[in-house]
């Protein structure tokens, strides 16, 4: 009935009227919601699904049509979850993957996770003791509490919302970023 290649895809199910990101579901679950009239297509991804008679776009985000209160659960704390959670930019000073510093140009790879106050100080893996940072000022720091050493966090590290991490389960498009609050 449908193509199969697009019928892979994942579509991001935000709240109805909050737009707060759900849940990432398959294709023929969206157009089933869709075709239950339960749910609107916010974005689509250009492609479409064919059957003998009709045409419809693949969403790529669709909203509920009514509000689904749901419950918040502890969002759990992950190394690559600090990493995506900051954009991988350092906390200290700021640089981000393309920066050029001392002749290199930064990759995602030059970016590591910072204990603010450090494990050997009784800190703990938390969403709000951790934070990205650059191997220089990672390096810098080492064992010590940022005053220690004259630096100063540029925000102050934050749990993220449970809807947040529902980026973090594989990457989704781009077009699903404007949607998630971080």
């Amino acid at each position: 009935m449908f193509n199969g290649a697009v019928m892979h895809g994942r579509v991001l199910l935000l709240n109805g009227h909050s737009w707060e990101p759900l849940s990432v579901i398959s294709v023929p679950r969206a157009i089933n919601l869709l075709l239950a009239e339960k749910a609107t297509v916010i974005e689509q991804t250009g492609q479409y699904l064919r059957t003998v008679c009709d045409k419809y776009p693949v969403p790529s985000v669709i909203a509920l049509r009514s509000y689904v209160n749901v419950p918040r659960r502890q969002a759990h704390w992950s190394r690559r979850g600090v990493l995506v959670r900051d954009n991988y930019t350092c906390i200290y000073c700021g640089v981000q993957p393309g920066s050029v510093v001392r002749g290199k140009m930064l990759g995602k790879s030059d970016f590591t996770v910072d204990h603010i106050v450090p494990k050997s100080r009784t800190g703990k893996d938390q969403w709000t003791n951790t934070a990205c940072a650059c191997y220089s000022c990672n390096h810098r720091k080492g064992d010590r509490l940022p005053h220690e050493v004259a630096m100063r966090l540029a925000w102050e590290p934050k749990t993220p919302r449970t809807s947040y991490l529902v980026i973090l389960v594989g990457s989704g498009p781009d077009g699903w970023k404007r949607y998630v609050e971080f």
